[in-house]
């Protein structure tokens, strides 16, 4: 009994704790800027510093050389900490003492509620909804005090409707991307269905919608001689929801779903990640047994699981090079190279390809839709490949011209990067068996599923 009361007295003072470290941190100014430091939202809860700021930081970031710059500056005795989403900066000012980790973490989850409220994060919707932006701040923040970021706790007091900037249509397939439409029924949704504000819930009837996206990132490096030296992936699953109320979700997972190199749970298709962890508001009840996440979603997007996978994935990268580097007899670099796409030839994929080398004299492509571009400052061609379909193989020839060329600069040649997105593919196998919700919802509810796989970072060296 004593020790049951000393975890519930440790658990208490925890949360008491980490609430008082969260209510503690002090806000100076917050401000939005747009990638060319256009003043798209400004507010002062202290008046400690002067409307200056904004310039100052601005000249601070922009005088810096490389494209990532340190999230925390320091003018005299003002600290700018900032965050990059949707193309902007979002900045918070402090001239007390705090720990930027709070500050960093209140700015990505304000621009979460952003999202939800605005329906997207861009310099647009921030410019058309900045009457709601500033409704937002006055109830998250009072005299520079963080209060809440809860969409649940703010929706009983955000009165300001948001402008969206084009009406939302169901039935609108002209804007068909991630959602991979191949025809014009009902079980799939248009790209901009899930980028809306959640107050538009209210605005069509009670209609009830949540949507799930299992989301991964690539990190591959592949050598010289084709062999893979690395591959991780980390990956996510966010939910949306649309729905005014709603008890319970259950969302089912591959039966077969291992976490760490423990042996293998039996049957089906085997998926397997090396670490993993869950949004505080999911229950894992049902998890070990059956591999199910249950949880109440709140109004908005959430990250309800997040795992990540090393060195070890269930099948083979998704693209191969081939290059060959050659001189010829007028001084010239030839580079001649070959990708080739493994997946399935029910696939496509938009690609993008980077190739790190001097001034490029001409080149010639295996297909007319194809281009590429050359950028002196970075040294760099990039071959841009619209469609390029599972199982086919392009290729390129490009003639460079290298100032001294002589066998050592030949080895300067490269890396290789590649850039793309492919819609309906997970690279560790997850999948979403069923998304079911309890009590069934009175009227007609839709849930939609989506999976997407990113390059973070695809190098292939050459």
């Amino acid at each position: 009994m004593l020790a049951v009361i000393n975890r519930f007295v440790l658990v208490t003072f925890s949360l008491i704790a980490s609430q008082l470290i969260y209510c503690g941190t002090m806000i100076s100014q917050l401000f939005i800027l747009s990638s060319k430091g256009d003043h798209l939202i400004y507010k002062d809860f202290r008046g400690e510093s002067g409307s200056d700021a904004v310039g100052i930081f601005y000249e601070k970031v922009t005088a810096l050389t490389g494209d990532q710059p340190p999230v925390v500056m320091t003018h005299k005795d003002l600290h700018f900490i900032h965050i990059r989403q949707g193309g902007l900066y979002w900045v918070a000012t402090t001239t007390e003492d705090t720990s930027p980790f709070t500050i960093i973490e209140f700015l990505n989850r304000l621009t979460a509620l952003v999202k939800d409220y605005c329906g997207s994060l861009s310099e647009k919707s921030v410019q058309m909804n900045f009457a709601l932006i500033y409704e937002l701040l006055d109830e998250v923040v009072d005299y520079g005090y963080i209060q809440t970021t809860s969409s649940d706790v703010l929706k009983n007091f955000i009165q300001t409707e948001a402008v969206s900037s084009r009406p939302f249509s169901l039935f609108d397939l002209s804007n068909v991307g991630l959602f991979g439409a191949e025809t014009q029924q009902s079980k799939v949704a248009p790209s901009s269905a899930a980028t809306r504000p959640i107050q538009s819930s209210r605005e069509q009837g009670g209609k009830s919608e949540i949507f799930v996206d299992v989301i991964e990132r690539m990190s591959v490096v592949v050598g010289s001689n084709g062999v893979l030296l690395k591959a991780d992936v980390e990956g996510e699953i966010r939910v949306k929801c649309y729905m005014p109320s709603c008890s319970e979700m259950r969302i089912g997972l591959n039966e077969e779903f291992s976490i760490g190199k423990s042996q293998l749970r039996g049957y089906g298709a085997a998926v397997r990640v090396d670490e993993c962890s869950f949004h505080q508001a999911v229950r894992l009840d049902e998890f070990d047994t059956h591999r199910i996440l249950r949880l109440c979603p709140s109004q908005g997007e959430q990250t309800v699981m997040q795992y990540q996978l090393s060195d070890d994935l269930p099948s083979a990268p998704p693209f191969r090079l081939f290059p060959t580097i050659e001189r010829d007899n007028g001084g010239r670099l030839l580079m001649y190279l070959k990708l080739r796409c493994d997946l399935s030839p029910k696939r496509s994929v938009p690609l993008y390809l980077v190739v790190l080398c001097a001034f490029s004299l001409s080149q010639e492509l295996s297909s007319p839709d194809q281009s590429t571009e050359l950028k002196p400052q970075s040294r760099a061609v990039v071959w841009q490949i619209p469609r390029f379909p599972g199982g086919t193989q392009l290729s390129a020839l490009f003639k460079l011209e290298v100032p001294g060329l002589s066998s050592a600069s030949m080895l300067e040649v490269g890396p290789v990067g590649l850039s793309f997105e492919l819609p309906k593919f997970t690279a560790t196998g997850l999948q979403i068996r069923f998304l079911r919700l309890s009590p069934i919802q009175p009227g007609p509810s839709q849930r939609w599923v989506r999976y997407v796989t990113h390059s973070d970072s695809y190098t292939i060296r050459i």
